[in-house]
This record gives structure tokens, sequence and C-alpha cells, in this order.
């Protein structure tokens, strides 16, 4: 199965050449990382900044640089600093074009919680709300179980929903899937060494599978 590198690696496959794109906190920010050769694309941190680069090598971070995760970050020369208000006005408006995020739970209808276990502090939801509200096409990048092996794709969400039938495709340590119009998670590629057996097991949505699938390549 994959790790955080290995969802992200294959995320930024679906980056097509001039895309401005959104990273949420946690995976989707190591996409930055893996940007094919030849594609041209501006990646945009919702607390203010077009032209994102990779993470910047050790003994070489600028903390006046974070993205909104507070991690620090590069920029790309072009690149531009400016305030949340115009950030937002930015996703709001829909210039972004696609927006990848992780998730605590996915459901087969495409609905997504990803900012709040109810018991648990949290700061508020971010920027999320705003992003699944009004991106053209959302990837989630997420864990397909939890630590206690339950599956994280479900036919309802039970935590506090984010957005309600936004999410389109969804990479996992063990599957690409698409969420139908519908409704279901339809197998695309299984990671490899994983068979679609484990990926059925893992998976308490509908799961919808049609003829071989293939692994994903790299």
């Amino acid at each position: 199965m994959l790790d955080k590198d290995g969802i992200a690696k294959r995320i930024a496959k679906e980056i097509k050449d001039g895309y401005y794109v959104n990273l949420g906190i946690g995976i989707p920010t190591l996409v930055a990382n893996y940007i094919p050769e030849g594609i041209n694309i501006v990646l945009q941190s919702e607390n203010g900044l077009l032209g994102m680069g990779p993470f910047p090598f050790e003994g070489e971070e600028d903390p006046d640089l974070i993205n909104a995760g507070k991690q620090t970050i590069t920029t790309l020369p072009g690149s531009a600093i400016f305030d949340s208000a115009l950030s937002f006005g930015m996703i709001r408006s829909q210039k972004v074009d696609l927006t990848i995020l992780g998730a605590m739970e996915v459901s087969e209808n495409g609905d997504i919680a990803n900012w709040k276990i109810p018991g648990k502090m949290v700061k508020g939801m971010g920027g999320a709300m705003d992003l699944v509200a009004s991106a053209k096409n959302i990837i989630v990048a997420m864990q397909h179980v939890n630590k206690a092996g339950e599956s994280k794709l479900l036919p309802e969400c039970t935590l506090p929903l984010t957005g309600v039938k936004c999410v389109k495709k969804i990479v996992t340590e063990l599957a690409v899937l698409e969420i139908l119009q519908e409704g279901g998670f339809k197998l695309l590629e299984r990671a490899p060494g994983i068979s679609v057996q484990q990926i059925k097991d893992a998976t308490l949505g509908k799961l919808i599978v049609e003829g071989d699938v293939p692994e994903m390549q790299f």
C-alpha cells in the first residue's frame, strides 16, 4: 500500500497544465513536491499566496513564508502575497480549478467531513467550507481506514459535514476511486500489490468494480 508521499505523488498526476490549485492541510501539502515536469501550474494557499513552491530544504526555511497549515514553504518567481480577503475572493468566485483536501470521512454520495470530531477541541473550520462550496473540482487525499481499521469510505458520514455532494475523486493508500453522480465509489486503480478484495474489505460504502482494475502507474 502507499505511504503519504505515494498518495501525494498519485494525486499530482491529476493536475493539468494551466491549473490554479489549492492544497489543503495534511497529505495534500505534499503534492507540491511532485508536480510533473513540463506542467505549468499555480499553487494557491488560502492564507494569501499565489505561486507556492515545494517545501524548503533543512536550513533554508524562511519563518515568514508559511502555508495554511503553518508549514514553511518556498515561493516561485512571479509569486504574489496578499490578504485573506483577496484569497477567499478568489476561492468564492471559482478562480481555483482544483482543490485537494484531506478528509476524516467521505460518503458514497460525495459528502465530506473533514473539520471536526465531536468532543475534541478545534480552532475552527478554517477555509474548508468555502473551498468545498466553491471549487470546480475536489480530490480527496485520505487514509482508507482509521487507526482501528474501520472504513472511512461510508454509506453516510457520521461526523459533522463540511460539504454535500462535492467530492469527485479519492486517492487512498489502497486505491483511486471516483464518486459517481448516482452514488457509489467506482474503483479506478489499485495501489501496487493491493487486491480488489482488500479494497472491498476496507470499503463500507457501495463499491463498484467493473472489469479488470489496473494498478497505479507512477
